[in-house]
């Protein structure tokens, strides 16, 4: 189980599945390649608030299960870790950038998901409904603003 990151004024535990596939969906992820990504995402992690929970992968894509900070959006931390692991890998396997002709790592796109440590939406959506008194409560359907 992740660990909350305390900072001067908040306590979060923020999680990310992010989904990576190979660029053309190639099989270049061997054992001697994914241990040269995980030691780079070691390394990421040192130098950047990235916490590295769970990295797996088949052999054109890779799942990271993320740990990360309010101040870094996921757009930031998908950067930071596709832009450092292609020159790495890139670097200490020339066979891959052959693989690609050349061409990037990763797709440009990738797939990115909230993982709730303690509950699941519903459990979280049903919590948030049923907060405050009676009287107080106004359910999203029900807002209205004159304009």
């Amino acid at each position: 189980m992740s660990d909350h990151i305390f900072k001067s004024h908040n306590k979060t535990v923020l999680l990310y599945h992010l989904v990576f596939p190979a660029k053309y969906r190639r099989k270049v992820f061997t054992k001697e390649v994914e241990n040269t990504l995980v030691q780079t995402c070691i390394e990421i992690s040192e130098r950047y608030e990235i916490n590295f929970i769970e990295i797996g992968n088949d052999e054109d894509y890779v799942h990271f299960l993320i740990q990360g900070i309010p101040k870094m959006p996921v757009s930031r931390i998908v950067q930071v870790i596709k832009s450092i692991t292609v020159r790495e890998l890139f670097l200490q396997h020339k066979e891959i950038k052959k693989m690609l002709w050349g061409s990037n790592l990763w797709t440009s796109g990738f797939y990115a998901n909230t993982v709730g440590q303690y509950a699941r939406e519903e459990t979280i959506n049903n919590y948030v409904k049923n907060q405050g008194k009676e009287y107080n409560k106004v359910h999203v359907g029900q807002l209205k603003f004159d304009l």
